[in-house]
């Protein structure tokens, strides 16, 4: 329940949060349809895929050396901290349209692929995340990797539709409370990856 309660906040919180693939989802979803944007956000299926599986074979070689796993641990609470505060801030989204042509799956992949965000991600969060459930048993790993991924994919096919219908809910006030709600529990998963960091690090 740990890791699946982990993975469906970390999910809902990237799945919700501004960035490259959302605006994607959005503009596919006003210029064309909600079809369209929920090709867009199915594309974290597919690139995440092989970043998941770097980062997980880069850390069992390196799962034995406290001190940088301490490190990656600190980058990771640095990370969601920032996510943390920047959905704190969130006042809603905003879009300017522009002129685009068709294939939303293929623009999708390449707009995620393209993003520093998954990598930042998988490689100072979800991977030790992934790790640690793995460690416990393989039905925690993979309650936290569908968990996580349902929540991403899922929230971004929701927005589709909320914006196919009212493009005013990105700027609502439920949407901004939802982003400030998951804001603080992200700087909660901060502070106690920054504590586990500090242990690892044998500074406390």
């Amino acid at each position: 329940m740990t890791f699946l309660t982990i993975g469906i906040i970390l999910g809902l919180s990237a799945g919700f949060t501004p960035g490259p693939l959302l605006t994607l989802v959005i503009s596919e979803t006003l210029q064309h349809d909600i079809k369209s944007g929920v090709k867009v956000a199915l594309a974290p299926i597919i690139t995440d895929f092989p970043i998941v599986v770097i980062t997980l074979y880069i850390l069992t070689k390196i799962s034995h050396f406290n001190s940088i796993l301490g490190i990656i641990s600190l980058l990771g609470a640095f990370f969601l901290l920032f996510m943390g505060y920047s959905n704190l801030r969130i006042r809603g989204v905003e879009f300017k349209g522009e002129d685009v042509k068709p294939n939303s799956l293929i623009k999708g992949i390449l707009a995620n692929a393209l993003s520093p965000y998954p990598y930042l991600f998988w490689f100072s969060v979800g991977a030790p995340t992934m790790t640690k459930a793995m460690n416990h048993n393989s039905i925690a790993a993979v309650a936290f990797l569908g968990s996580f991924y349902a929540l991403l994919v899922g929230s971004k096919i929701i927005l589709a539709l909320l914006v196919g219908k009212s493009k005013s809910f990105l700027t609502g006030s439920v949407y901004i409370y939802i982003m400030r709600f998951l804001g603080l529990i992200l700087c909660v998963f901060s502070v106690a990856l920054f504590h586990e960091g500090l242990q690892l690090l044998e500074i406390l």
